[in-house]
């Protein structure tokens, strides 16, 4: 995204099969993006295992963000974030089917 001035809050994606990324900020060690998820959820004995570390925050919208290891997924609700340290695999158990989730995930180191 090459603008100078972008709303996180416009253009967002209609019903969808796929989640919709948008890249906002890449720089060498920094990927900065929007995630709208609109009822999606990792596919069954998918496990994200990132080589990078990621904080994401919720901005609309909630999602279930389950870590390998853990018994229930982590609750995730509008303000909530998290870090994902490199390599700590995880999957999204759900993400909410009644309106978008809005993530804002920053990707670094």
């Amino acid at each position: 995204m090459t603008e100078a001035h972008c709303n996180l809050f416009e253009n967002l994606p209609g019903g969808s099969d796929a989640e919709q990324f948008t890249e906002l900020v890449a720089a060498a060690d920094l990927k900065i993006e929007r995630i709208v998820s609109t009822g999606q959820a990792s596919p069954p004995g998918f496990w994200y295992d990132q080589p990078s570390a990621e904080w994401v925050v919720v901005l609309e919208g909630s999602a279930g963000l389950l870590f390998e290891g853990e018994a229930r997924p982590r609750i995730l609700r509008k303000g909530d974030h998290v870090v994902i340290p490199a390599h700590k695999k995880h999957r999204v158990e759900w993400t909410d089917k009644d309106q978008p989730t809005i993530w804002l995930a920053m990707h670094y180191g």
